[in-house]
């Protein structure tokens, strides 16, 4: 299923650099000697204990394979080119983005090693380079945008190293080290396809294996061509989360590849892919198997009073809201409720209370799961993407996060409430919203128009202008002069899925809330005491079970060079990995995100994490 521009991200990786380097050296896998030795790398005999420990690894991986094959996930696979940069040593010079569902048992288990000569024509003499076994009909999106040639297992291979043979009869294995990874005990291996098993697409690299169980967390490397003529793959680090008893599935990888040319450095890109929602295809027997008992209801049927018609509307309209997060969710858009979306509720409250506004309903908080900056107000319901949230998570010193960034985001939203630009009613009817998955983004629109959203900023600014929240707008503003500063060169990541961006438009790159611009100080990059914006992923990570927001306690990094800002970018994966722990109340988790929060009390203190301080910081 495709839900923006083409399908499935991180086999797409080679897609990206099509239009920066020759065709022939695009296409996965990149053409260059391989620089891994002939024979396996020189090691220290295996143990009795650490055989036993490769034997189990082997088996627990057999049965990841067979639990990812009955799931469709959804893969998200942020791309960035980079450039050289005098201050910054570099810095995105273009991007790509894609999103899509991925049906693992339609490409799981194919023969990925074998040349295919009827699809290898015409990308090199030989046959060498066309790997394909199949056409690409079942990535339809990809069109012939990118003229490339690839196997679709290269993608999974970055989840599962090698879903067909990884075993010892293929791959041979060699102790390392033992290591911690976050609160898990590892046992480090070096993993090499055995002499004379090195087709196409084997794995070359590292693996970290779990000491309790055997299952492989992490492993990181490249794929291999032939020993006659390899082909460089691109260079990958792929982390696994324990999301259920005994169940460590795949939940992000990181990619990089160098440039060659570079006397400086400079990757050629870096991207970063994320998997998540893997219970949108539940198998048949944990279907047959979910209660029906209702959670978190109270019967009051004795106590309801009747509905004025001015309560029957704002019902309506708040059918309308509930069916379409309820769908979004069930799309894996949107975040489970999590304690975070009540420290943004309490947020929102404040901001109404510090303006003596009231509402008939309170603002309730939800995060959605993607990369692109955006936010929308679906009713009184007001949806932030995930790197929105992590950019302007900007942390001090003492380990306080500005909250003038989130207030800036949550007054725009705000203010399209106040000024009733609400949801099509049409929802209320659900019917509407029965359509496949990968239509949400069509049938959905929750963008609001140019004359809204000028207004919507009109009165944001107006919002911020109490007295408890001016002091924060300075943040805002020199947010978006980095943002400013970046936004040529990341129209993805600019590009709104499903609400509003930041800027305007693609023909227009000016902001919304331009007007806070100035009250922000002159932005300088080579001020070590000055930090705009975060890179990606800094302040949230989600379950990719559950898809539950998490916040990160991540130990406060002094810049030591404007090279460690890096605004936007993505940077590398390094999870904290812990044994899967039930939730202490499951009941409790699994109730809907109920706010009966007064609206007009005095402001409440948010418990944020990292803590909110009482007055924005610089």
């Amino acid at each position: 299923m495709i839900f923006r521009k083409l399908p499935l991200a991180g086999l797409l990786l080679a897609a990206t650099i099509a239009n920066t380097v020759p065709p022939a050296s695009a296409a996965i896998p990149l053409i260059g000697k391989k620089k891994h030795q002939e024979d396996v790398l020189p090691s220290r005999k295996l143990t009795a204990a650490q055989n036993a420990l490769i034997d189990k690894a082997i088996l627990r991986e057999k049965e990841v394979i067979k639990t990812v094959k009955d799931r469709a996930p959804l893969v998200e696979t942020y791309i960035q080119n980079m450039r050289p940069d005098p201050i910054l040593g570099q810095v995105p010079e273009s991007d790509q983005h894609f999103l899509g569902r991925v049906e693992f048992n339609k490409i799981i288990g194919d023969n990925a090693f074998e040349v295919n000569n009827a699809t290898s024509k015409g990308t090199s003499k030989d046959g060498k380079m066309g790997f394909i076994k199949k056409p690409l009909s079942f990535f339809s999106g990809l069109g012939g945008s990118f003229k490339l040639t690839f196997h679709e297992a290269g993608f999974v291979q970055m989840m599962l190293m090698d879903s067909n043979s990884f075993d010892r009869e293929h791959y041979a294995f060699g102790y390392v080290r033992n290591d911690f990874i976050g609160n898990t005990p590892t046992a480090v291996f070096d993993v090499t396809p055995i002499k004379g098993k090195r087709e196409y697409g084997r794995f070359f690299g590292r693996i970290w294996v779990e000491t309790r169980n055997g299952n492989v967390v992490r492993f990181n490397g490249d794929f291999a061509g032939t020993e006659d003529d390899r082909k460089e793959f691109y260079h990958f680090d792929s982390w696994r989360t324990n999301i259920q008893p005994d169940l460590w599935l795949p939940t992000s990888f990181y990619v990089e590849e160098s440039d060659p040319k570079s006397i400086s450095r400079t990757l050629k890109f870096k991207a970063i892919n994320h998997v998540w929602g893997y219970l949108l295809k539940v198998p048949a027997k944990e279907a047959e198997n979910t209660s029906m008992d209702v959670v978190g209801a109270t019967d009051v049927s004795n106590e309801a009073q009747d509905v004025s018609p001015l309560g029957a509307q704002r019902a309506w309209v708040q059918q309308a809201e509930d069916n379409v997060v309820e769908r979004l969710f069930q799309a894996g858009l949107l975040d489970a409720p999590s304690e975070f979306d009540k420290t943004l509720e309490a947020l929102a409250g404040n901001i109404l209370a510090y303006n003596n506004i009231t509402l008939s309903r309170p603002i309730r908080c939800r995060t959605l799961l993607t990369e692109p900056l955006e936010s929308l107000a679906i009713g009184n319901t007001i949806v932030i993407s995930k790197s929105l949230l992590d950019t302007t998570a900007v942390v001090t010193a003492d380990g306080a996060q500005q909250m003038g960034n989130l207030n800036a985001i949550l007054a725009f939203q705000i203010a399209h409430v106040i000024l009733a630009h609400r949801l099509d009613t049409k929802f209320a009817f659900n019917d509407r919203l029965l359509f496949p998955t990968n239509a949400v983004f069509n049938r959905i629109p929750m963008h609001h128009t140019e004359a809204d959203n000028t207004a919507a900023a009109k009165k944001a600014i107006e919002l911020l202008g109490a007295k408890e929240l001016t002091d924060g707008q300075q943040y805002f503003g020199l947010y978006l002069q980095q943002l400013q500063d970046r936004v040529k060169s990341l129209k993805a990541l600019n590009e709104p899925m499903i609400g509003d961006g930041l800027v305007k438009s693609d023909t227009d790159p000016t902001f919304w809330l331009a007007a806070m611009m100035p009250k922000g100080p002159k932005l300088d990059m080579a001020n070590l005491k000055q930090q705009a914006a975060m890179p990606l992923s800094s302040f949230l990570r989600f379950d990719p079970w559950t898809d539950q927001v998490i916040t990160m306690h991540a130990a406060f990094e002094p810049l030591l060079s404007p090279a460690d800002k890096m605004p936007f970018e993505i940077e590398p994966v390094y999870i904290k990995l812990s044994y899967f722990k039930a939730p202490a109340d499951p009941a409790a988790a699994a109730a809907p995100n109920t706010a009966p929060a007064d609206t007009t009390a005095a402001p409440a203190a948010p418990q944020a994490t990292p803590p909110a301080a009482t007055a924005p910081k610089n």
